[in-house]
């Protein structure tokens, strides 16, 4: 599976998710984003393009040197500094309250200890810091979710851990984050995969 974490997979990823109809909700999901921001799953940089100019740093989290890479050109035609400081969500090498935001696009599937992740994010982010999630995960009619459990196996293995049907909103809210805006539906593709979270949320004050 090394060969295909580190070389293949960042490159799937990148064509799968670098298309208009995904980018149309990266640009969602950052808008209102300001300052500098943690982003984990940083991958192929297909964030960069769609950041709001009131965003003049991000800290790229992100294990695949092949992602890094990938992202190079993207990186090296925004404005926005990056700076990449880790490889693992669950573990930020940065200080408490030192970020202004977070985002997260299709990547808490794929952290083992997604509750962890987020709890890195709400350490890391200012009190009334903004939090945005762009995911999929659980299908809330129980036809597709019974689709899920029957493909999460497979989805595991080729996806590097992804999972089809984590709860991200009521991970969000066990993180004790407050939700502003929170949307679910389904994209277009097959349905076990395509059902769409997007978060925006704030840390407490």
């Amino acid at each position: 599976m090394g060969i295909y974490r580190e070389q293949i997979l960042p490159r799937v990823i990148d064509k799968a998710l670098g298309n208009e109809g995904i980018a149309k909700y990266r640009r969602e999901v950052a808008a209102d984003l300001t300052g500098e921001v943690v982003e984990i799953g940083f991958g192929s940089g297909l964030n960069m393009p769609e950041y709001p100019p009131e965003v003049t740093k991000v800290y790229a989290v992100e294990p695949a040197a092949v992602g890094m890479k990938l992202a190079a050109e993207r990186v090296a035609r925004s404005p926005i500094e990056v700076e990449y400081v880790g490889l693992d969500g669950r573990a930020l090498p940065l200080p408490d309250d030192s970020c202004d935001g977070a985002l997260s696009t299709f990547t808490l599937c794929t952290i083992p200890d997604e509750a962890a992740a987020l709890a890195e994010l709400v350490r890391v982010v200012r009190p009334g810091g903004r939090i945005h999630l762009l995911e999929h995960g659980l299908a809330r009619d129980e036809k597709t979710h019974a689709w899920q459990r029957r493909l999460n196996p497979i989805q595991r293995r080729v996806g590097d851990g992804c999972h089809l049907d984590r709860d991200h909103t009521a991970l969000v809210e066990a993180a004790g984050l407050e939700i502003e805006d929170a949307r679910e539906w389904y994209a277009k593709g097959p349905k076990p995969m395509s059902a769409f979270y997007l978060l925006r949320t704030r840390v407490p004050v």
